[in-house]
């Protein structure tokens, strides 16, 4: 399970190192990809391989099933940590997420976000301040 908020710096090279307490669970590798709201997402490969099959089997004759499909699959990149702790986030998802420097990585029980820094504050801002009425929503649907 992944739970928690980190803030880590990216190197030169484009690794960012994974939280000590997720490591274990990623261990036999693990999928990073294009998310919402401007992060990215990094599975477990065995989560990937249950979220990945679900998506596959979207209709393709409706464009919005073919777009979510062409997001979230054909931006998708196999990684692997190395013996630091480290993931390599590729050039073309880190500018898809605008992840400069600094990142924050936030973990989402199943999965992992990252986020830039400065992008997670204004997210976190925007929706700290709406948290009664996000939640009075969530209990419409029994939440």
């Amino acid at each position: 399970m992944f739970i928690g908020e980190y803030r880590h710096t990216l190197d030169e090279k484009g690794r960012i190192a994974v939280p000590v307490k997720f490591r274990k669970q990623l261990e036999n590798g693990a999928v990073v990809t294009k998310g919402l709201d401007e992060c990215l997402l990094l599975y477990p490969m065995k989560e990937w391989e249950v979220e990945a099959a679900k998506i596959a089997k979207l209709s393709i004759a409706k464009a919005d099933s073919r777009a979510f499909n062409r997001h979230m699959l054909s931006g998708a990149m196999d990684i692997d940590m190395d013996k630091q702790g480290r993931v390599i986030i590729p050039d073309y998802l880190r500018k898809f997420a605008g992840i400069g420097k600094k990142a924050v990585v936030t973990g989402l029980y199943d999965k992992i976000e990252i986020w830039d820094e400065e992008k997670w504050e204004q997210y976190k801002k925007v929706t700290e301040s709406e948290s009664n009425a996000i939640a009075e929503r969530m209990g419409e649907l029994g939440i």
